[in-house]
């Protein structure tokens, strides 16, 4: 990889280096998505079997995986793995719980009171991702907050094997959690058969989860056409290193790779005032790669990453807010001392020992995180996100009385007629005068 000097480039070049790759296919991509959904919308079951067979190479007579599919996944499942994902989702019930919302009730005048009640969203859909790299850990960060949101139906499609099977790992986390159905779907048709339903698969409400770019278009293209709602952009994976000269360069190299090898599509970006480091972080990269089982993918990945000097620390943080990153590693020797200047990242980790794999596992945070810029305002995924928030007011005599008048304004100035009548009438039978 080549070390760019941020400072020498011009505006279009600075542009070009923080293009992520999704963005340079994104109409061929988009057209896909939009023939592929109304495939399925329109033939239902049959499409979804044609599609598999095409994408995934497995021939299904049924999605939906049986009883004695998840008693085999157990079976197969080790007892170390087992162990280690039975501690992660107590670690992301531990985090999701302490920061659930509550309902309230406040007097905003006397007499009128408005309050906030909070409903479990009825029907959710997970997807988990399963190609190259089946991810077993999704299953746990979207199927812990579900569980813990109260979602009566929670329905999780993962991509099938070419035998047909799911993953083991993934089914045994999605019982792990109690979710309702598990569908061996993947692909913008899984986020199709959630959104539209088919004759086997049950339409749900909102549709949660991370994928490649034709997943993340499908997800956005059903929530436009209002068939589900969405959790965000969840896309490829993408990671920004905020290094100093006293970083380590074989745990930043590390860092960069464990996202590079999510896909080809992902993106890595490391920025430092610091020349030696940079190199340094060069020859790691190297180094590192050749022992990588998915060093081909990672490769790729590479390609369309980064290594960039900036002029100091303080830049870097500007660069990082803009490019609004899904993880943002901050490899300083105070990072604590910085976080104040990070305006829009997904999920961030402080310092030399908190690599975003722990994040992307068992520290507790939910990695289900918004990318390709959406992290300017959208948010991870947590138990809000899969309830309802619904306020209500109630006002008595004393309270119509109190406040009608600022309501009848208000109506009269932007000439709504019935809305200052419809106050007007009730104030008439209220108290006369407004109690203070």
């Amino acid at each position: 990889m080549r070390i760019l000097d941020w400072d020498a480039l011009d505006a279009a070049a600075k542009q070009r280096a923080l293009t992520r790759p999704v963005q340079a296919v994104a109409d061929e991509t988009r057209d896909g998505v939009a023939a592929l959904l109304a495939d399925v919308r329109g033939r239902g079951d049959a499409a979804l079997r044609e599609i598999t067979a095409r994408f995934d190479g497995a021939e299904l007579a049924s999605f939906e995986v049986a009883a004695e599919e998840f008693a085999a996944a157990r079976a197969a499942v080790s007892p170390e793995l087992l162990a280690a994902m039975g501690q992660a989702a107590r670690r992301i019930e531990a985090f999701h719980r302490a920061g659930m919302a509550k309902p309230y009730s406040v007097e905003t005048a006397p007499g009128v009171v408005c309050e906030r009640m909070i409903r479990p969203i009825a029907r959710v859909g997970l997807y988990v991702p399963a190609g190259s790299a089946p991810l077993p850990s999704t299953a746990l960060m979207l199927g812990v907050p579900a569980k813990l949101a109260g979602c009566r139906k929670v329905v999780l499609c993962t991509p099938p094997r070419r035998d047909g099977s799911a993953d083991p790992a993934v089914l045994v986390a999605a019982q792990l959690t109690g979710a309702t159905r598990v569908f061996k779907l993947g692909g913008a048709q899984a986020v199709a058969a959630l959104a539209f339903g088919t004759e086997s698969v049950p339409k749900v409400d909102k549709i949660f989860g991370p994928g490649n770019g034709y997943v993340t278009e499908a997800k956005q293209q059903v929530a436009q056409a209002g068939a589900a709602a969405i959790d965000m952009p969840a896309g490829p994976s993408e990671v920004l290193v905020i290094a100093d000269a006293g970083a380590d360069a074989a745990f930043v190299a590390a860092d960069l790779l464990s996202q590079a090898e999510h896909g080809p599509d992902s993106q890595v970006l490391l920025l430092s005032d610091s020349d030696a480091l940079l190199a340094a972080v060069r020859e790691q990269l190297g180094n590192q790669l050749a022992a990588l089982s998915r060093a081909d993918t990672a490769r790729k990945s590479l390609a369309a990453s980064r290594l960039i000097r900036v002029g100091a620390i303080d830049d870097a943080f500007a660069i990082s807010n803009a490019y609004a990153p899904e993880h943002l590693i901050l490899a300083l020797r105070d990072p604590r001392a910085w976080l104040d200047r990070v305006e829009a990242a997904g999920s961030v980790f402080l310092g030399d020992y908190t690599p975003e794999a722990l994040g992307d596992y068992c520290s507790g945070t939910n990695h289900v995180l918004p990318t390709n810029g959406a992290a300017r305002a959208y948010s991870g995924v947590s138990v809000a996100s899969f309830q309802n928030f619904v306020s209500v007011q109630a006002a008595n005599r004393v309270g119509i009385a109190n406040i009608g008048g600022d309501a009848r304004v208000l109506a009269q100035a932007e000439g709504l007629d019935a809305h200052a009548n419809a106050v007007a009438l009730r104030m008439e039978r209220a108290l006369p005068e407004p109690v203070a």
